[in-house]
Protein backbone atom coordinates (compact mmCIF):
# COMPACT_ATOMS: atom_id res chain seq x y z
CA UNK A 1 0.00 0.00 0.00
CA UNK A 2 1.46 3.63 -0.52
CA UNK A 3 0.09 6.43 1.45
CA UNK A 4 0.22 9.87 0.99
CA UNK A 5 2.80 11.20 3.21
CA UNK A 6 1.30 14.37 4.98
CA UNK A 7 -1.05 11.47 6.17
CA UNK A 8 1.87 9.76 7.78
CA UNK A 9 3.08 12.78 9.80
CA UNK A 10 5.60 14.01 7.11
CA UNK A 11 5.60 18.15 6.73
CA UNK A 12 5.39 18.65 3.54
CA UNK A 13 1.76 19.64 2.22
CA UNK A 14 1.92 23.32 0.31
CA UNK A 15 1.55 24.51 3.84
CA UNK A 16 5.07 23.11 5.22
CA UNK A 17 2.81 20.97 7.66
CA UNK A 18 1.45 17.46 7.89
CA UNK A 19 -2.39 16.16 8.34
CA UNK A 20 -0.85 12.87 10.52
CA UNK A 21 -3.88 9.59 10.89
CA UNK A 22 -2.36 7.35 13.08
CA UNK A 23 -3.26 4.50 11.99
CA UNK A 24 -2.06 5.27 8.59
CA UNK A 25 1.39 6.18 10.56
CA UNK A 26 1.62 2.59 12.15
CA UNK A 27 0.78 1.19 8.81
CA UNK A 28 4.45 3.17 8.05
CA UNK A 29 6.09 2.25 11.18
CA UNK A 30 5.61 -1.62 10.32
CA UNK A 31 6.79 -1.34 6.84
CA UNK A 32 2.84 -2.00 5.68
CA UNK A 33 2.43 1.02 3.64
CA UNK A 34 5.00 3.60 1.92
CA UNK A 35 5.03 6.81 2.38
CA UNK A 36 5.03 9.39 -0.75
CA UNK A 37 4.43 12.63 -0.92
CA UNK A 38 3.59 13.50 -5.35
CA UNK A 39 4.17 17.22 -5.21
CA UNK A 40 7.59 17.16 -3.45
CA UNK A 41 8.69 14.14 -5.47
CA UNK A 42 7.70 16.20 -8.52
CA UNK A 43 10.07 19.14 -7.33
CA UNK A 44 8.09 21.21 -5.20
CA UNK A 45 9.05 22.78 -2.00
CA UNK A 46 7.08 22.34 1.29
CA UNK A 47 5.83 24.98 2.24
CA UNK A 48 4.82 25.77 -1.50
CA UNK A 49 2.16 28.36 -3.05
CA UNK A 50 -1.69 26.71 -2.64
CA UNK A 51 -2.37 25.18 -5.94
CA UNK A 52 -5.72 24.15 -7.68
CA UNK A 53 -6.59 22.32 -10.77
CA UNK A 54 -7.38 24.89 -13.04
CA UNK A 55 -10.35 23.92 -16.23
CA UNK A 56 -10.63 20.18 -14.95
CA UNK A 57 -9.88 17.38 -12.38
CA UNK A 58 -6.91 14.88 -12.77
CA UNK A 59 -7.90 12.74 -15.62
CA UNK A 60 -7.70 16.60 -17.48
CA UNK A 61 -4.26 17.60 -16.62
CA UNK A 62 -2.96 14.09 -17.44
CA UNK A 63 -4.78 14.12 -20.88
CA UNK A 64 -3.85 17.56 -21.48
CA UNK A 65 -6.81 19.50 -21.16
CA UNK A 66 -6.51 20.90 -17.64
CA UNK A 67 -3.68 22.67 -15.92
CA UNK A 68 -2.14 22.99 -12.24
CA UNK A 69 -2.12 26.72 -11.24
CA UNK A 70 -0.73 27.82 -8.01
CA UNK A 71 -2.41 31.19 -6.15
CA UNK A 72 0.20 33.25 -8.15
CA UNK A 73 -0.35 32.30 -11.50
CA UNK A 74 2.40 30.28 -11.90
CA UNK A 75 1.66 26.83 -13.84
CA UNK A 76 2.86 23.76 -12.02
CA UNK A 77 1.48 21.46 -13.71
CA UNK A 78 4.68 19.83 -14.74
CA UNK A 79 6.01 18.76 -11.05
CA UNK A 80 2.55 17.60 -10.85
CA UNK A 81 2.59 15.11 -13.80
CA UNK A 82 6.27 14.25 -12.55
CA UNK A 83 4.85 13.96 -9.23
CA UNK A 84 2.52 11.11 -10.40
CA UNK A 85 4.53 9.45 -12.02
CA UNK A 86 6.84 8.89 -9.35
CA UNK A 87 4.25 7.54 -7.04
CA UNK A 88 2.82 5.15 -9.60
CA UNK A 89 6.39 3.57 -9.44
CA UNK A 90 6.60 3.76 -5.99
CA UNK A 91 3.16 2.07 -6.22
CA UNK A 92 4.48 -0.64 -8.70
CA UNK A 93 7.98 -1.26 -6.93
CA UNK A 94 6.20 -1.48 -3.33
CA UNK A 95 3.83 -4.04 -5.20
CA UNK A 96 0.71 -1.47 -3.47
CA UNK A 97 -2.45 -2.38 -4.83
CA UNK A 98 -4.31 0.20 -2.72
CA UNK A 99 -3.61 3.36 -2.07
CA UNK A 100 -4.82 6.34 1.12
CA UNK A 101 -4.51 9.73 -0.73
CA UNK A 102 -4.62 13.28 1.11
CA UNK A 103 -8.44 13.79 -0.20
CA UNK A 104 -8.74 17.85 -1.56
CA UNK A 105 -5.53 18.11 -2.91
CA UNK A 106 -4.25 18.71 -6.51
CA UNK A 107 -2.28 15.90 -6.38
CA UNK A 108 -4.02 13.29 -4.37
CA UNK A 109 -7.55 14.15 -3.70
CA UNK A 110 -9.33 11.05 -4.16
CA UNK A 111 -12.99 11.86 -4.12
CA UNK A 112 -12.88 16.01 -4.39
CA UNK A 113 -10.34 18.80 -4.91
CA UNK A 114 -10.80 22.16 -4.96
CA UNK A 115 -12.50 24.13 -7.95
CA UNK A 116 -9.58 26.51 -9.25
CA UNK A 117 -10.62 30.13 -7.91
CA UNK A 118 -9.06 29.34 -4.73
CA UNK A 119 -12.13 30.51 -2.52
CA UNK A 120 -12.08 27.20 -0.76
CA UNK A 121 -15.12 25.35 -3.06
CA UNK A 122 -14.48 22.23 -3.68
CA UNK A 123 -15.69 19.66 -6.80
CA UNK A 124 -16.28 16.27 -7.46
CA UNK A 125 -13.33 14.99 -8.93
CA UNK A 126 -9.74 13.72 -8.48
CA UNK A 127 -6.43 15.42 -8.06
CA UNK A 128 -3.38 14.31 -10.66
CA UNK A 129 -1.92 11.46 -8.64
CA UNK A 130 -5.02 9.65 -7.49
CA UNK A 131 -6.24 9.36 -11.76
CA UNK A 132 -2.57 8.27 -12.59
CA UNK A 133 -2.50 5.61 -9.74
CA UNK A 134 -6.51 4.73 -10.80
CA UNK A 135 -5.27 4.40 -14.76
CA UNK A 136 -2.05 2.38 -13.16
CA UNK A 137 -4.76 -0.45 -11.46
CA UNK A 138 -4.24 0.70 -8.05
CA UNK A 139 -7.64 1.30 -6.18
CA UNK A 140 -7.51 4.73 -4.48
CA UNK A 141 -9.15 5.80 -1.08
CA UNK A 142 -9.22 8.86 1.25
CA UNK A 143 -8.06 9.19 4.83
CA UNK A 144 -11.56 9.60 5.86
CA UNK A 145 -12.70 6.54 4.33
CA UNK A 146 -12.10 2.99 6.55
CA UNK A 147 -8.63 1.95 5.97
CA UNK A 148 -8.13 -1.43 3.94
CA UNK A 149 -5.93 -4.23 5.22
CA UNK A 150 -2.31 -4.15 3.87
CA UNK A 151 -1.27 -4.88 0.50
CA UNK A 152 0.16 -8.69 0.71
Amino acid sequence: MIVSACLAGCACRFDGRAKPVAEVQQLVERGEAVAVCPEVAGGLDAPRRPAEINGGDGCDVLDGRARVVDDAGCDVTEAHLAGAAEAVRAARAAGAETAVLKDGSPSCGSRQRYDGTFTGTRRAGQGVTAAALRRAGVAVRSENEPLPEADA
